[in-house]
């Protein structure tokens, strides 16, 4: 099983090594946040990624619209990968970790 900085991976879906990167430009890791706060990142494509799969707290974010809205005080995780057309996920992920105030 491998782990991908709080990337949820399983077993039986091992990343696919692409030469993809993925970063997320805002916010930054540990800065405090709203209850609502929009997520940028940046998607270099490797030979098989399409686009990129959102999780808060190790929950797949369906349809992500771009933007948190409504979200509990405390801590949380927000984690961005890579994803095939057919939705397998690519080894580019990057996990950062908010505050929301």
């Amino acid at each position: 099983m491998g782990c991908l900085s709080g990337a949820p991976v399983f077993a039986a879906d091992q990343p696919i090594e692409d030469g993809s990167k993925i970063m997320i430009t805002s916010p930054k890791d540990g800065d405090k946040v709203s209850d609502s706060f929009e997520l940028k990142y940046e998607l270099v494509k490797g030979s098989q990624a399409a686009h990129v799969h959102v999780y808060l707290d190790n929950q797949y974010q369906k349809g992500f619209p771009g933007s948190f809205k409504g979200l509990s005080k405390g801590k949380h995780q927000v984690t961005v990968t890579g994803a095939t057309k057919d939705h397998a996920l690519v080894s580019a992920t990057q996990a950062i970790t908010v505050e929301v105030q």
